[in-house]
């Protein structure tokens, strides 16, 4: 895929094709920023077109908010548009929310492209969706003022009303809307301290949740269209395969089939509705041409990457020296670390409807990456950009899935379309989804570490081994550093202690098996290895695994903070157990969000159980505390999920997992009670959505050896003794 560079529109264009877009009052602004995650701040800079939210205003006073990332379930629909309401003094009653449509004008301030990831959305938006409700409020008081005639400085907006202080004349903000569209956009705003908001910071209801209690939301599943086809694809049960023969004799039999096409990613069968175009599915006879992934078993990798683990891998991180630190150590500890591919697992499958024509493509689907997926399907379609319009709908889960570098789900999608030649929806069965790739990596792990006299680290060597989610793909560029991919080693790279001789190596094999970011990216395996290796240091000093980690922390570390609020929350040290039980700790941060999490484990018929964790967060100044807690909470279930249950495997290349009996996310009886404890801050907001996932598996891992002796440094813990 060519590199895509966003062009800054002048001033005027951008008002007049925002105008066309939304019509009524549109408020849109720019704000240049420099993006990119933390870890890639010193990648070259490139080109960025900043992003514009709108406001629309009507005459019956409701208050239309654009949002230009995806709702999947993190509560996007709320936050963002507190962020609006709060500087526009709007009544909140009154908003009302709408997905962005697919446009350079709705960039992420970071990415320079229309985009939903990285636990960046309140970030990404906290001063440019403030200005924009700043900016209307300015435009509404000056019509007023304008229709009073009256100095703007006697004029105040409240609850979606203009105000005149001296009169006390009231003005709506639906009677002042068209006025307030004509003046022109003002250049500079005040926003509102912290101590005057009405809004952020206070536990608000999501806007989301009556329609989808109600059933009127549309989820990709949702949509149809008039003589529309369902389509169902064969895949390659083998990662790289090609259909080498099929015969759909038996298929075409079934009544409501009306088509079988071969595809370049399989043979698609359409029909009326699902269950005939899956029962045909069923019935087709394919010859696949496996290729070279049918070698490919977990067992065989295992072996490969735990011996590649123990060699010295490119260098990400290197401080002092590891082999003068381990001469002068008192004692040393040498671990193995294993973790498997990992499928999202997302409750709503992957799903696409096209409407494909000529000289225009029409898309309805759930997507975290709406400029990318909408050129990839242009370059399908052979279409320009601006010819495919793209209906974001809500996700029923994304983790990062949604949000494919290769657009692989939309690509396939239109070259259905095109077969067919009539509207499809393409789904994919919860099988098709789990074994249909794009997982976490596999990961394998060697760390030697070593303590001196007082205790304290003198020497750490960690390698890791993995495949690159960026590698080959359009972000390669800039999260690639020195031939690191830097989500490879986030997390381990950018640990916090306190170690004089430090080294961190990465290798990145490559196979065939399709891997991408899932929820915390390269955060999900650094946080379990590091934070079960500092507790083993902690062992081998006679420390206090909460105390140890106080000690080997710089003092002004945010780290600390979350950490001493779980560990006193918990009753660390304190509080009295149910026989049988232990607590265990971790901390870390990821997406600049600190999290502790103290987990309270036992052992049931040799089975992990955790009973309760304590959590910990500091994610600068909070928009919806009960966002917040929603997301640790979620994060926590996500984890344990990955943790306990999950793992992707293969076996002559065909993954063996298809359903959630075989890849089972947290059943709700294995749910843990969980306190989230938000840390007071007036720092900048930072992500929410993903950092509660690290410290989990770490902080049951810790328990189990409090309680047991034995350390876990291979997941699932499932797959463990501990009878």
């Amino acid at each position: 895929m060519k590199a895509m560079t966003a062009q800054l529109p002048s001033r005027r264009k951008f008002l007049r094709d925002s105008a066309v877009l939304m019509g009524g009052l549109v408020i849109g602004f720019y704000l240049p920023v420099k993006g990119g995650r933390a870890y890639a701040a010193d990648a070259p800079a490139k080109p960025v077109y900043p992003p514009n939210a709108f406001i629309r205003i009507a005459p019956d006073e409701s208050i239309t908010i654009v949002v230009n990332k995806s709702e999947m379930g993190q509560g996007v629909y709320t936050s963002l548009p507190m962020l609006v309401a709060e500087e526009l003094e709007a009544d909140w009653s009154r908003i009302r929310v709408e997905s962005a449509p697919v446009a350079a004008v709705y960039n992420h301030t970071g990415f320079g492209m229309q985009l939903t990831g990285g636990s960046s959305s309140v970030p990404s938006s906290w001063e440019q969706l403030r200005r924009v409700g700043a900016s209307a409020r300015v435009l509404l008081i000056r019509a007023a003022a304008q229709q009073w005639g009256v100095p703007e400085g006697e004029c105040r907006a409240e609850n979606s009303e203009v105000i005149h202080a001296k009169t006390s004349n009231k003005l709506s903000y639906g009677k002042l809307a068209d006025a307030a569209a004509k003046l022109p956009l003002p250049e500079e705003v005040a926003l509102k301290l912290p101590k005057d908001f009405k809004l952020i910071g206070k536990p608000i209801k999501r806007l989301d949740t009556p329609e989808k209690i109600n059933g009127s939301a549309v989820f990709g599943l949702d949509v149809y269209l008039p003589g529309m086809l369902t389509v169902l694809i064969a895949r390659s049960p083998v990662f790289g395969g090609k259909v080498k023969h099929f015969d759909a004799t038996e298929a075409l039999k079934v009544a409501g089939v009306q088509g079988v096409y071969q595809v370049p990613t399989g043979i698609a069968v359409a029909a009326t509705g699902f269950w005939p175009a899956k029962t045909a599915r069923d019935l087709l006879e394919i010859e696949w041409n496996e290729g070279p992934g049918a070698a490919l078993s977990t067992s065989k990798m295992r072996a490969e990457y735990l011996e590649l683990a123990k060699k010295p891998g490119a260098l990400a991180r290197k401080d002092g020296d590891v082999v003068q630190g381990f001469k002068g150590a008192k004692k040393k500890v040498s671990a193995e670390y294993e973790l498997p591919y990992l499928a999202h697992a997302s409750m709503e499958p992957l799903n696409v409807v096209v409407n494909l024509n000529p000289d225009h493509c029409t898309i309805w689907t759930g997507t975290q990456s709406q400029t990318m997926d909408r050129a990839m399907a242009a370059q399908t379609a052979g279409l320009k950009p601006e010819q495919v319009e793209i209906h974001t709908t809500f996700l029923g889960g994304g983790f990062g899935r949604r949000a494919n570098p290769r657009s692989d789900f939309v690509i396939e999608a239109v070259q259905v379309a095109k077969a067919v030649g009539k509207p499809v929806k393409v789904v994919w069965t919860r099988e098709d989804d789990t074994r249909g790739g794009y997982y976490r990596p596999m990961w394998a792990d060697h760390i030697e570490a070593a303590i001196g006299k007082d205790g304290r680290p003198v020497a750490w060597k960690h390698t890791i081994v993995g495949q690159s989610i960026v590698a080959d793909t359009p972000f390669e560029a800039f999260l690639t550093k020195d031939g690191i991919d830097v989500t490879s080693v986030e997390g381990a790279a950018t640990l916090p202690y306190l170690l004089p001789n430090l080294e961190v190596s990465l290798h990145s094999p490559k196979n065939v098996v399709p891997v991408q970011w899932w929820r915390s990216v390269g955060h999900s395996h650094t946080a379990f290895v590091v934070e079960t290796m500092i507790d083993e240091l902690a062992h081998l000093a006679d420390k206090d695994p909460v105390a140890y980690r106080l000690d080997i922390l710089p003092t002004n570390s945010r780290y600390r903070g979350v950490l001493q609020l779980a560990a006193d929350k918990a009753g660390w040290g304190k509080a009295k157990l149910p026989a049988g039980h232990a607590c265990g700790v971790a901390v870390h941060q990821s997406f600049d969000s600190y999290v502790a999490e103290v987990a309270e484990v036992s052992v049931e018929n040799g089975k992990v159980r955790v009973h309760r964790v304590v959590a910990a967060v500091d994610c600068g100044l909070v928009i919806n505390p009960d966002g917040v807690q929603q997301q640790i909470e979620s994060a926590i279930v996500y984890g344990l999920s990955a943790a306990l249950h999950g793992s992707i495997t293969l076996e002559n290349g065909q993954v063996l997992q298809s359903n959630f009996h075989d890849y089972a996310p947290l059943r709700y009886s294995e749910m843990p009670q969980v306190e989230v404890h938000i840390v007071e801050s007036s720092e900048t907001p930072t992500g929410i959505g993903e950092p509660g996932t690290p410290p989990i598996a770490p902080a049951v891992a810790n328990a189990v050896f409090a309680l047991t002796g034995k350390r876990l440094r291979r997941m699932p813990f499932d797959s463990e003794t501990l009878a």
